[in-house]
């Protein structure tokens, strides 16, 4: 698979709401007692006052590295690099889909982060999951949630990680073909069962979208025995329905938002087995 381009790889940024003015606070003693140590321990003086003012111990100079890139293809992380190509796999299947549609393709850029994230949708935390932010036009996706998969919800396997991704450039297909747009206006008018009936639909069809994704790497032979069970756990392991029963006790089909596992894996199938677009119609072909 081809690595993609389109990473933002936030891991390493301080979490929003940090910054200047958090950590320590020095006087005019303090400040030439740090210019005098800093020189003697051979550190840049104004590294360490901002690595004081948020907290974290300067790191000594080092010869010869370059600095750590924020973006682009990463070599050396077995998770950043499977993330990367299942990107550019993505990209290179939905641009041929557009292209035949008579359309062009622009894919969406990708950010990995730790613990909270600022986007264009506001602040997020890990504890939401994966999500796809239309008003910037990226997925977001805190690695940590691959370990939740396999251990917290019993899917594990390298195609129950791509699912996941797959599932959120699904979101950015709809974006692209106006489907977002259209369905958040019919949501605005209606009442909250209406929204939420309307929100199954919208993440039903992000689920075909990646099985049609999966319908094209299957067809290059790059899936390994077992990796279509792997993906269809995974879509049924975040069903509301099993959500609920695990958080709750019970289920509340009225309050679904995702689906219910038989929904989510039925339509990862339908454009698994098919790898036609015309096939997710979630809004006309049936209802959830």
């Amino acid at each position: 698979m081809r690595g993609s381009d389109n990473l933002d790889d936030r891991e390493g940024a301080a979490p929003p709401g940090g910054g200047l003015g958090t950590g320590v606070k020095l006087g005019g003693a303090g400040l030439i007692g740090v210019v005098v140590i800093s020189l003697l321990l051979g550190l840049n003086t104004l590294d360490v006052l901002v690595s004081l003012q948020d907290g974290a111990p300067p790191s000594a100079p080092t010869q010869g590295a370059p600095p750590p890139s924020p973006s682009g293809p990463v070599t050396g992380d077995e998770t950043k690099e499977f993330v990367v190509r299942i990107l550019g796999d993505t990209e290179d299947t939905w641009r041929q889909l557009f292209g035949q549609m008579g359309s062009e393709y622009h894919p969406p850029r990708l950010v990995l982060f730790q613990g909270r994230v600022e986007s264009a949708c506001g602040l997020a935390s890990s504890a939401a999951g994966p999500f796809y932010c239309s008003a910037d036009s990226r997925v977001y996706l805190d690695r940590s949630f691959f370990e939740d998969l396999a251990k917290r919800f019993g899917a594990p396997g390298e195609f129950a990680r791509a699912y996941v991704i797959a599932h959120e450039i699904g979101h950015h297909v709809q974006n692209q073909l106006g489907i977002t747009a259209k369905i958040a206006q019919q949501r605005a008018r209606g009442d909250e069962r209406g929204s939420n009936a309307l929100s199954v639909l919208i993440e039903l069809q992000a689920d075909c979208f990646a099985g049609v994704w999966g319908h094209f790497a299957r067809q290059r032979k790059l899936l390994e025995p077992g990796d279509v069970e792997s993906g269809l756990a995974a879509a049924a392991a975040i069903g509301d329905d099993r959500l609920q029963r695990q958080s709750r006790g019970h289920v509340s089909p009225e309050s679904f938002t995702h689906g219910s596992s038989a929904q989510r894996v039925r339509w990862f199938r339908a454009g698994l087995e098919s790898g036609d677009v015309r096939q997710c119609n979630t809004f006309t072909t049936a209802r959830p």
